[in-house]
């Protein structure tokens, strides 16, 4: 009962604000649901700055609610195929990831970027967004200063990419009567989950192709993600290493802290999806789940616009925002070149 009085009122806005997206994403596929929730969620915002009765309603949409519409895309995914897909999209993957740790570390040294935010802007764009943020900030000991201005710089380019690049992934020529090159190209060159999924929806509604994109990206999204594991752990290490230096004590590391337990219930979903329809069942009968889910993503949508402050962003520092901005450029076109190489595009 405490926990309903606590959320209720958040989860309330956010629905709100969900349905009518919702519809009008349908009567306007080029633009989509979730990026019209986001786009509410930010004017929203701007007039309402006292949240206090809705913020922890609008963050547990924001978390959880995203997390369970990735759980609930599990459903009516072939296990065969979420495999198939990591494997595929594994050599770009690391390509990307590499290119934005590199660019981190360059733009660092050059323009004296705080190491700090460098690393978490680093992370956060070549893996998975907040998650990413909020699981290397402890290992790091970054303060709240250092990660509020990592979330603001990747959720302001993961607004762009959602907002952008199905328009781009049309003007460059990507296949429009399936989703493989562009769930690929989203799943690798767009940094958080909720970003991955509002730009892959709007593709699928832009050409009718159902849930080929959104499956294709988030397989590929979630495949990145358990970089975190070995990222973490190396910044783990070299953080110990130089706190033994100094006589200093490091935080400890946490495998459950920085492991994104969804995606294990995202697999089991694939696995029961799998053996129910080896087994005869027809997958139409978890097309209403993957419904449920992409409303979900609407809803979460919604959450995360509200939760947006555009003009302090701008306000907190140039250096930042430019090395987000060279590292999303630098994932897009790595990501580019390694398709075309590949000859997925």
């Amino acid at each position: 009962m405490e926990w309903m009085k606590k959320n209720i009122l958040g989860i309330v806005v956010c629905l709100a604000i969900a349905v009518p997206s919702w519809y009008l994403g349908k009567m306007f596929p080029i633009i989509g649901g979730p990026v019209i929730a986001i786009i509410a969620g930010m004017i929203i915002t701007m007039f309402w700055n006292d949240k206090k009765g809705a913020a922890d309603g609008i963050r547990f949409t924001s978390k959880m609610i995203l997390q369970a519409a990735v759980v609930l895309l599990g459903f009516g995914m072939d296990l065969h195929i979420v495999l198939q897909t990591g494997k595929q999209s594994l050599p770009i993957i690391l390509c990307t990831i590499f290119t934005s740790l590199m660019i981190a570390w360059a733009l660092h040294k050059v323009m004296h970027i705080d190491r700090n935010t460098s690393i978490l802007i680093g992370v956060g764009s070549s893996i998975c967004g907040g998650s990413a943020v909020a699981a290397t900030a402890p290992v790091i000991d970054a303060d709240d200063d250092e990660v509020a201005q990592a979330i603001s710089v990747i959720f302001f380019f993961n607004v762009l990419a959602a907002i952008l690049f199905p328009m781009f992934g049309k003007a460059i020529g990507f296949d429009t009567t399936s989703g493989e090159a562009f769930g690929i190209f989203a799943g690798t060159a767009v940094n958080d989950t909720s970003s991955v999924t509002a730009a892959a929806s709007t593709w699928d509604s832009m050409f009718g192709l159902g849930n080929q994109t959104l499956d294709k990206a988030v397989t590929v999204k979630l495949t990145r993600t358990l970089a975190i594991i070995p990222i973490t752990l190396v910044l783990a290490f070299l953080r110990a290493r130089a706190a033994k230096k100094d006589g200093s004590h490091a935080n400890g590391f946490s495998l459950k802290r920085a492991f994104p337990m969804f995606i294990l219930f995202f697999i089991a979903a694939s696995v029961i999806t799998t053996i129910a329809i080896g087994n005869g069942v027809s997958a139409q009968v978890f097309a209403p789940l993957k419904e449920l889910s992409k409303f979900f993503i609407i809803m979460a949508m919604a959450a995360i616009g509200l939760n947006s402050n555009v003009v302090k962003l701008i306000k907190s520092g140039g250096k930042p925002i430019l090395l987000g901005a060279c590292c999303w450029i630098g994932l897009t076109a790595v990501s580019l070149v390694m398709q075309h190489i590949m000859g997925i595009w």
